[in-house]
């Protein structure tokens, strides 16, 4: 699959977005920063976006990572992680179709609803039970 897309140059992308340079200014009078906008954009006109990724790592148990290798979040009954979060790095590109490929992952490691399993992601109750044993409470 190719996916390729081209900006029609009579509307090119706005490097201006009021509406984004007034959110800035708020944040920047509420925090104490100083918002500001990349060189890019600024001297050239040329916008400038950013794939925040990362955050909820792939791990073997709740020790190692946030989510185990089905994106199912350790401790909580029932949770997927299906966006950028479990992304590891940014891989250069615009990360879409990674995270589509890891939603569609997570998806296909849910049995079916008349399967016995435990529970609706496939987790038996003994699994859940030893790494629900294992997640801080408020308290701590």
């Amino acid at each position: 699959m190719t996916l390729e897309t081209e900006q029609d140059p009579r509307r090119p992308i706005p490097s201006f977005i009021p509406i984004a340079n007034k959110a800035a200014r708020w944040f920047e009078k509420r925090t104490g920063g100083i918002a500001q906008s990349s060189t890019m954009e600024a001297l050239f006109g040329v916008p400038t976006t950013a794939h925040i990724l990362g955050g909820a790592v792939i791990g073997r148990d709740p020790e190692h990572g946030v989510v185990d290798a089905n994106l199912r979040a350790f401790g909580y009954r029932n949770l997927l992680v299906c966006d950028g979060s479990t992304v590891p790095a940014n891989p250069g590109v615009n990360p879409s179709l990674t995270i589509t490929a890891l939603a569609e992952h997570a998806m296909s490691a849910i049995p079916p609803k008349h399967a016995d399993t435990g529970d609706a992601l496939g987790a038996s109750s003994i699994e859940q039970a030893a790494t629900a044993a294992v997640r801080p409470t408020a308290e701590e």
